[in-house]
């Protein structure tokens, strides 16, 4: 969770998750987990330390691709490299198998022939035939987990991949007495991520976006402990200080590594740390919006504008549609204009803003912002210049 040697095991979730996932937990995830949290609050972590292990020691097959590690290769690439792997592991087996003619070549799944040294599907293949197939050589339910899973909805291939893996999912699951394949997908915007379930003409309709339980109580103790047992004895750490540090935060655990190493550079006494790591977490936080400051500041009053009604529409819950009359009167009225702007001139600031990487857009034109942690800044800055009093406020 944070750099050095500290690790933090959450095997109680990881259980709760996988029952899930067998339809046997208090919520059923068989359909598909979508998992949700904001960047560095310890979700990749999870899943590499905690849940993914978990599933190899139940003795299931587990297909891991992060889709954030690469975005200069289409998304739909890399989870088709991802099966191929496993199944290029198998190869010996599949051989054998299937009597296999030939160093590379095997027929798998009917009368397809698979050439396991490549790293993409053959033409004729789908995804549920290469999981299937990776089913059936390793002998176990097939788990794919497919981190920052919203860069697939930027492609058509990604959007194909999708539709693939619901098929595929369906096909290894409907009708038949042992399940073949679980699907966890998560992602780093609840916004993002439920534009695969929210409409009828989505690949996962009817699924829900899942919150990831956020770091709390038990870790800070934790990480309290480890570091206190690195410092002098009557110079330590006290739990509730570390807790509020946290907390302002936002849960995330490298930002709390780096507000202990301002203090250990402070060198202060015992009766000082509460105060300096106070001081030090409201250091790192200035520093961290900081940039989402900066980043609002180089905008023209057009693209703020723009980009404060995305934030308010993602906070309340609801579609953003820069195109409707009343979000064009939205954002004139944010921006000062005295007539509406016209819809092209929404979309060229719309296309702006995702060049500069603040707000991205699905294959299907969905807008979102690029890091909700901006939104919560951009709608926490208007609240702190509102006047207290609604009568003072300008007509």
């Amino acid at each position: 969770m944070v750099p050095g040697s500290f690790v933090f095991h959450r095997p109680a979730l990881a259980e709760s998750i996988m029952a899930g996932l067998t339809g046997e937990g208090l919520i059923d995830y068989s359909g598909g987990l979508f998992l949700a949290a904001p960047r560095r609050t310890g979700k990749s972590t999870f899943l590499r330390q905690d849940l993914m292990p978990a599933c190899e020691q139940r003795g299931w097959e587990v297909v891991y691709v992060d889709l954030w590690t690469n975005r200069h290769i289409d998304p739909g690439l890399l989870i088709e490299r991802a099966i191929m792997a496993k199944l290029q592991a198998y190869a010996p087996r599949i051989k054998k198998l299937l009597s296999a003619a030939g160093v590379d070549s095997v027929s798998l799944h009917q009368t397809l022939t698979w050439d396991l040294s490549q790293p993409a599907l053959p033409d004729k293949a789908t995804l549920a035939e290469a999981l299937q197939a990776l089913h059936e050589a390793s002998g176990r339910l097939v788990v794919l987990f497919v981190d920052e899973a919203q860069h697939a909805l930027s492609s058509e291939l990604g959007m194909n991949t999708m539709f693939a893996l619901k098929a595929a999912r369906d096909a290894l699951t409907l009708g038949v007495e042992q399940p073949g394949l679980r699907l966890v997908f998560t992602g780093s915007s609840r916004d993002k991520l439920a534009q695969l379930v929210l409409s009828r003409d989505q690949p996962f309709f009817g699924n829900t976006v899942t919150p990831f339980p956020l770091l709390s109580s038990d870790f800070v103790e934790a990480f309290t402990q480890h570091v206190n047992a690195k410092l002098a004895p009557g110079n330590t750490f006290k739990v509730t200080d570390v807790a509020q540090a946290f907390e302002r935060m936002g849960h995330r655990p490298e930002l709390l590594w780096d507000v202990i190493k301002r203090v250990a550079l402070e060198l202060g006494q015992a009766s000082d740390l509460g105060k300096l790591l106070q001081q030090g977490a409201e250091a790192v936080q200035a520093d961290y919006l900081a940039i989402f400051q900066s980043d609002f500041d180089q905008l023209p009053g057009l693209q703020q504008a723009i980009l404060f009604v995305l934030a308010r529409a993602s906070a309340d819950k609801r579609p953003f549609t820069p195109f409707t009359q009343d979000t064009l009167k939205e954002i004139q009225a944010r921006a000062g204009r005295k007539s509406k702007p016209a819809p092209s001139t929404i979309q060229r600031g719309l296309e702006s803003l995702r060049e500069k990487g603040l707000v991205w857009r699905s294959g299907r034109g969905v807008y979102a912002l690029e890091d909700s942690g901006m939104g919560e800044w951009l709608l926490s800055e208007d609240n702190n210049h509102q006047p207290s009093n609604p009568d003072t406020r300008k007509k």
